[in-house]
């Protein structure tokens, strides 16, 4: 049960992501580079925050219960690898995403993490029966079934720059299995990330010189740009991380690869709600397939 509730806020976290990228960076109110720094700024200031206020109710629940902490939770502090993956992951789907088709951009992201994540648990030896292979290819064919409509032929550079982003988000997910706190490694992942903020500006001038292109400027930063940033960051990609790491341990690789592609139909429902988007039959086929292949691979184990 706490694994199912744990994945399920996760899912729907990531959607509300794909959902404020989309509102931010599609309705023009902000530019990627900017939208990626505000991302990451917001999200390492509240996690800095919340991790702050949890070490100040451990240690006050140490000295007045004399119960104890594990120190190696006070030493889990992410990797750089962690980091260097988030950053990709951030960077090269803002800037994929104003040049690709929203059906185009999921269809080559979400390939690209579930290759890298079945392909990582196919190595570490974790098996599928012939029932979960099944479910897999059953909710792959629905997924593209429910992006092919609105897929188009992508630029070279865009698609590569979407699939190294799935590629890093891949990476990032699979480092999630070993982490001790998942707050604390999900923090200081953040906070590593700032490090790039620099890089991000530099090779951001760099990139609108050589392509004569207008990417970071003032003017191009709206209000509403800056508020869906910082809600991408600290409530979507902060929290919704974190929560993340707490479920990536209970999970296979295989199984965490799978449950994402729930993630274009949560965000398609999230669409209709918040910005009227009307419901398709196509939408109702695709998702109906697709969240049952995913219930049958994951209540399906391997004997």
């Amino acid at each position: 049960m706490k694994v199912t509730l744990y994945t399920l806020i996760a899912l729907i976290a990531f959607a509300a992501n794909s959902l404020f990228c989309r509102m931010a960076l599609a309705g023009g109110h902000i530019n990627a580079w900017s939208f990626t720094i505000i991302r990451l700024s917001s999200a390492a200031v509240c996690l800095s925050m919340i991790m702050a206020t949890h070490a100040y109710y451990l240690k006050h629940r140490q000295l007045r219960h004399r119960h104890s902490v594990n120190k190696e939770i006070w030493n889990e502090k992410g990797n750089w690898l962690s980091s260097i993956s988030l950053v990709i992951y951030a960077l090269c789907f803002s800037i994929a995403y104003v040049e690709l088709e929203t059906g185009t951009g999921a269809l080559i992201l979400f390939s690209a993490v579930q290759l890298t994540m079945i392909g990582w648990g196919i190595y570490k030896k974790e098996r599928l029966s012939h029932v979960q292979w099944m479910a897999f290819i059953v909710a792959i064919a629905g997924f593209v079934y429910l992006i092919l409509p609105s897929a188009a032929m992508p630029s070279l550079l865009a698609a590569m720059l979407m699939a190294i982003s799935g590629m890093a988000w891949g990476i990032y997910s699979i480092r999630g299995k070993t982490c001790l706190s998942p707050l604390r490694a999900t923090g200081f992942n953040f906070i590593r990330s700032l490090l790039a903020i620099p890089i991000l500006l530099v090779s951001g001038l760099i990139y609108q010189n050589i392509m004569e292109v207008q990417l970071i400027h003032v003017d191009s930063i709206s209000m509403e740009g800056i508020w869906l940033a910082c809600a991408s960051g600290a409530i979507a990609s902060g929290l919704g991380y974190s929560i993340w790491y707490m479920a990536m341990p209970l999970l296979k690789n295989t199984q965490a690869a799978v449950v994402q592609l729930c993630v274009p139909v949560l965000a398609a429902i999230l669409g209709m709600i918040i910005l009227s988007e009307p419901i398709t039959l196509t939408f109702m086929i695709a998702s109906t397939v697709i969240l049952s292949a995913v219930l049958v691979f994951i209540l399906n184990k391997q004997q």
